[in-house]
């Protein structure tokens, strides 16, 4: 219970109570959609639960490409699998991808399929610098095209594994762990360095690693830096926990900078937001830190709430390491904790208004419920510092039934050649293997409008 402290969002928004449309996830909202896009969506979403394809794709595809050839190959998987869940490869594909959800109460919320896996390592900044560089194209996207109003607010997903070693985020984290080392990895420091380009030495790193992370904290100012100029916010995804102290501090670092208030602009909202996982034990102490800290240095604060996706590598290399598991021990216990998280953030933002924001990003229908449940208790605006968030393809009957009722509704969205794309598509359908044979009852709702439209009936 959040107590009486935070009876309402603020003076100037609408009161508690405040009469909202009745939200029904029973499929009504598909009639918004073609019918080959529900033919398509139905025959993805089963071929996606069938286990081997989740789990052998890119051997699957490598014969599909001998049996059938690179080009009847190519135009199967555009007509299904990359149809169904990338906005497209051109630009012209990628706008009129984006349109198209606007049309439909979506908003977009576009992601570079580029990330660096743990214990790899590409080589050479010219890598990261050619990502760094996809980013920038992406802020231009996500800004809508020349002459337009960019979709408001502008943002983006953003990899920190895509502009910065996975083995340097691994050697930070062991660093971070240890006692005694506030001083010389505080994000002041590091926010510091990302401005002035100086040196900055760690102590624990080789010359090479201290290279490596100032070339790094470089590109992470550029992209922060023009996102800002451009209107755009960044939403920094989580990943596994042997980087997620590293990647913390990055995000922190960007904050100092980028979350001030002499950054903000009329809405105050942060530039710079960090991704939790739900299913993490220790997931709901600190962001319960992270809040309150950002509360005492007067930065905003920005969070996108999550289940979580890497529980069996999670597992796995708790096992192998014979270290503490760090995840929770079954679906119901991650379901209390994303509960537990979600009040919290409800909590802060009903306290410091738009200097707070959160994204509700979960395909499970309690914790949508829940949430609106609460911003309406709370009297926290559908179209405020509270939004939603959802994989393009996935779990559209809620999707849509949020955008149509005046809810802000992100659809994460991958574009791309099939080369780069299907990899990145294969990797989150192995983290989100239970989504997707969960999907079911989505399926289910696709059926009954298909054969609502075969019969003709109302």
């Amino acid at each position: 219970h959040l107590g009486p402290e935070i009876a309402q969002y603020s003076p100037n928004e609408p009161s508690q109570g405040a009469q909202r449309p009745i939200l029904r996830f029973d499929g009504e909202a598909f009639r918004l959609k073609r019918t080959g896009e529900l033919i398509r969506a139905l025959l993805v979403l089963r071929l996606c639960a069938w286990p081997p394809l989740v789990n052998y794709g890119l051997t699957l595809l490598s014969w599909s490409r001998r049996l059938l050839g690179s080009r009847l190959s190519g135009a199967l998987l555009r007509a299904s699998v990359y149809g169904q869940f990338v906005a497209g490869e051109t630009t012209a594909e990628v706008q009129g991808s984006v349109q198209r959800l606007q049309g439909l109460g979506l908003r977009p919320l576009l992601a570079v399929p580029t990330e660096e896996e743990p214990g790899t390592d590409r080589g050479g900044e010219a890598w990261y610098e050619g990502n760094l560089n996809a980013m920038l194209r992406c802020v231009d996207l996500s800004c809508g095209p020349p002459g337009s109003l960019p979709p408001q607010p502008a943002v983006m997903q953003l990899k920190v594994t895509a502009l910065t070693s996975a083995l340097l985020c691994k050697e930070l984290t062991l660093r971070l762990r240890e006692p005694g080392t506030s001083k010389e990895l505080s994000p002041e420091r590091f926010a510091s360095t990302m401005e002035s380009g100086k040196d900055l030495w760690i102590s624990s790193l080789s010359p090479e690693q201290n290279q490596h992370l100032k070339a790094s904290l470089s590109r992470f100012h550029r992209i922060a830096q023009y996102a800002r100029s451009q209107g755009v916010r960044l939403l920094v995804d989580a990943e596994y926990t042997s980087l997620n102290p590293a990647l913390t501090l990055f995000v922190s670092s960007l904050a100092v900078r980028w979350n001030c208030r002499e950054e903000a602009d009329e809405d105050g909202a942060p530039w710079v937001w960090n991704t939790y996982q739900a299913y993490l034990k220790d997931t709901y102490e600190r962001l319960n830190q992270a809040a309150e800290a950002a509360e005492q240095k007067g930065l905003g604060f920005g969070v996108k709430l999550v289940r979580g996706a890497y529980l069996d590598s999670e597992r796995a290399f708790a096992q192998h390491s014979k270290t503490a598991d760090p995840t929770q021990p079954n679906y119901e216990a991650t379901s209390r904790s994303y509960s537990r998280c979600l009040e919290l953030m409800l909590g802060h933002v009903c306290r410091r208004g738009s200097r707070c924001q959160l994204m509700v990003a979960s395909h499970n229908e309690e914790s949508v419920h829940q949430a609106v449940k609460r911003m309406s208790e709370l009297g926290i605006p559908p179209d405020g510092a509270v939004c939603f968030g959802q994989l393009l393809g996935m779990c559209d009957h809620v999707s849509l039934a949020l955008g149509q009722a005046g809810y802000a509704i992100y659809k994460s969205i991958p574009y791309g050649s099939l080369d780069e794309v299907i990899p990145y598509l294969l990797r989150r359908a192995q983290e989100n293997r239970s989504v997707l044979q969960g999907a079911r009852r989505e399926q289910g709702l696709l059926s009954q409008e298909l054969l609502r439209r075969l019969s003709r009936r109302p």
